[in-house]
């Protein structure tokens, strides 16, 4: 029988902080108050429970498709190990699913109301979309993880709806830096799952698992990892410079030193397992911007 550790171990936990960060750079450089804190605290706690739903999926996917199996990298999935059985973590996958729903319809109510019913519907949409995105990334026949769909998912739901929907909540408005934000946050989070990719990509591909390094291959993988990170950097630059942002702000550039190393580390780096160490550093700088622009931005 499944314990309570079997779930949260389930759940990766080191996951989260990643997720939240486009909800903080979505929420950074607004004027604070009630309305703000409110917003900014259900669009987390969705955001958590959306995460927590798609390293579940993951898991029974992963297992259901043949992609977790004894030569996996990184850390043991829980259905593929029999911690926690089939049947269960699709229970666990529906609960998730429901509490995330529930989440986020209370996100809408906050965020716009009655007066807003036309965006808030469509903004349901966006979150069906979401719910429906994190169950089909590896679980079902036809998973879109499996077909290098991945990262443009990641790219779409972590920046572009995750940062420019949070910052709608909270201004009704799109503006500018919210775009260069979410180029930030999307390029960011890409990397993420191509470092991941990167890590994996032997098993990947023997186990008909097609991501973007397994279809350009790890050299040119690499490159596209460098890619993302400099896309990132660029737009993030933008903003600094062209957005009357407080000074405090530019403490961000602090990251760039752990992402330049970071990057040197992957180019050496010739054994794809050795690149593991590589993803808990780029997702925790990630976080690390997204908190110094909620922070420091608002001061």
């Amino acid at each position: 029988m499944s314990t309570m550790k079997n779930w949260i171990e389930a759940s990766r936990l080191r996951t989260l902080p990643l997720a939240l960060s486009s909800i903080f750079m979505g929420s950074a450089f607004i004027p604070t108050g009630t309305h703000f804190i409110m917003v900014l605290t259900l669009a987390a706690l969705t955001t958590l429970l959306l995460q927590i739903l798609s390293n579940l999926a993951n898991d029974y996917g992963d297992f259901q498709n043949g992609a977790d199996n004894d030569k996996r990298v990184g850390p043991s999935r829980a259905v593929q190990t029999g911690a926690i059985s089939p049947r269960s973590m699709k229970i666990g996958i529906g609960f998730m699913a429901f509490l995330s729903f529930l989440s986020g319809c209370a996100l809408l109510i906050v965020g716009f109301g009655e007066a807003h019913w036309q965006m808030l519907l469509l903004f349901l949409f966006f979150g069906l979309l979401a719910i429906a995105a994190a169950l089909k990334y590896t679980a079902g026949k036809n998973p879109y993880g499996y077909r290098a769909l991945g990262d443009v998912s990641v790219f779409l739901f972590f920046g572009i709806l995750g940062v420019m929907g949070t910052h709608y909540l909270h201004e009704a408005s799109v503006s500018f830096e919210s775009i260069l934000l979410a180029l930030v946050a999307g390029s960011l989070s890409t990397s993420v799952l191509n470092l991941n990719n990167l890590r994996d990509i032997r098993n990947d591909a023997a186990s008909g698992k097609r991501t973007i390094p397994v279809l350009i291959g790890f050299s040119k993988g690499k490159i596209y990892h460098t890619c993302l990170i400099l896309g990132a950097w660029t737009a993030l630059f933008a903003l600094l410079l062209t957005y009357k942002n407080p000074t405090w702000a530019w403490f961000v550039v602090l990251i760039l030193p752990a992402h330049i190393l970071h990057l040197k580390k992957v180019f050496k780096t010739q054994e794809p397992a050795m690149l593991d160490p590589e993803l808990k550093k780029i997702a925790l700088s990630t976080f690390a911007i997204s908190l110094i622009l909620l922070l420091l931005g608002t001061l």
